[in-house]
């Protein structure tokens, strides 16, 4: 590293029309050399700007072994990443490549997940092994995997090749809980942390739950792990998340208090036992309402989780305030004796930040609900919208919404 060296009292001048140079290589140290005087490492792609006053008496060195500077120590892993390849590929690096490399990227463990749209150009391809070699170095992981499009397939099977690596078996660690997936076979949405933390906190002591599309134990886990959960009855259609599931359930020591029922929710047979029944599909979790009916305890009912992708378009500033009566009957309430509550709770559905097309949704959704209550058990139900939970946006103007709907038997 080229650099010029000075006695220790010119030092800070020197350093300072460097900087006002801008030929300062701030990626190194100022060193002590030889003869008590110190070396300010300079670019030598510059070296030929240097122009510097005669009364400032320096001489141009080469560093061998030059010290890092605190701030070249700090760089992030994209910054590395990106030195690695641009010394890998010299005069082939172009702008069109730095485009092509990713700016972030998934971690699960020691295995790096790439987006579908990065390292898309062909001199990429022709690099070859040597490629993923280098971004495992560069990001510190052993293995490197790119995904594609989820496949329409109606289990979000991922489209994920593996680069460098033998297995795509992974350990994901989330709020203290250790999940077990093959990347090249499942799906891990770290977009619903807000939801599976929320579920955590849920006071589900004693209570037995179904959750009726488990995946690889987004919700499971939480509802056991954290919320205490006696028991989880655990649907999976997906072989591959059920395999997951089996080994997470292990991982984390509660497989004794989880029975997995795979093949498709809507075929299962489980009648009368739920207090809790988490429906979280989307875009929508509609097909399994029936089935989330007849688990629920018919004496006592519970409480359901509904997932669902609702529609916002534009609209003006919403009022500050959006309150309904405490009590509201429906038609359908009405006819059959029953009632389709919506109490006000704080931080719930129907605080400040409520938007109109939530609420209707939040309605109509308890509205069918009771009446397939009726039809499954033969007997006039009550539903009460206790909240709503935003978890994200899902697409323009589409958001990932959280319906808990408590549900109980009218009593005669």
């Amino acid at each position: 590293v080229p650099a010029l060296t000075t006695e220790r009292r010119f030092a800070q001048r020197l350093r300072e029309c460097l900087e006002e140079e801008q030929l300062l290589d701030r990626r190194y140290q100022l060193q002590q050399v030889t003869g008590g005087r110190v070396a300010l490492p300079v670019l030598e792609e510059k070296l030929s700007q240097l122009c510097l006053p005669p009364e400032m008496p320096c001489e141009l060195v080469r560093i061998q072994d030059p010290v890092p500077s605190r701030a070249s120590c700090r760089r992030t892993p994209a910054q590395k990443l990106r030195e690695e390849l641009r010394r890998l590929l010299g005069g082939n690096w172009s702008e069109e490549l730095e485009r092509d490399v990713p700016h972030a990227w998934q971690r699960h463990g020691d295995l790096v997940l790439l987006s579908e749209d990065s390292f898309k150009a062909a001199l990429w391809e022709r690099l070859g092994l040597v490629l993923w070699e280098t971004v495992a170095s560069a990001l510190g992981a052993r293995r490197v995997a790119r995904r594609g499009r989820v496949m329409p397939d109606g289990m979000r099977t991922p489209s994920v090749t593996l680069l460098l690596g033998q297995d795509g078996w992974v350990e994901h660690v989330d709020n203290r809980i250790r999940y077990a997936f093959d990347v090249t076979k499942c799906m891990f949405s770290p977009g619903n942390i807000t939801e599976k933390l929320r579920v955590a906190s849920l006071p589900c002591s004693g209570e037995v739950l179904v959750d009726l599309y488990a995946g690889i134990g987004y919700f499971t886990l939480p509802f056991l792990v954290h919320a205490g959960a006696a028991f989880v009855h655990a649907c999976e259609w997906n072989t591959h998340a059920v395999e997951a599931l089996h080994r997470t359930l292990v991982l984390n020591g509660v497989q004794d208090r989880c029975l997995i029922h795979p093949g498709d929710c809507r075929q299962l047979e489980l009648r009368d036992v739920a207090d809790r029944v988490n429906l979280g599909l989307l875009p929508s979790s509609e097909e399994g309402w029936p089935v989330a009916c007849r688990v629920l305890k018919k004496d006592m009912g519970g409480v359901l989780h509904i997932h669902h992708n609702v529609e916002t378009p534009p609209a003006p500033a919403l009022p500050h305030t959006l309150v309904l009566p405490a009590e509201q009957e429906s038609p359908e309430a009405a006819s059959c004796d029953a009632e389709v509550q919506h109490p006000v709770e704080n931080g719930g559905m129907l605080g400040a930040r409520i938007r109109p097309e939530w609420q209707r949704w939040a309605e109509a959704t308890a509205t069918r609900i009771q009446g397939l209550l009726a039809e499954v058990h033969g007997r006039p139900w009550s539903t009460s919208v206790l909240h709503v939970e935003a978890v994200k946006s899902y697409a323009p103007h589409v958001h990932h919404l959280v319906l808990d709907l408590e549900c109980r038997p009218v009593l005669p």
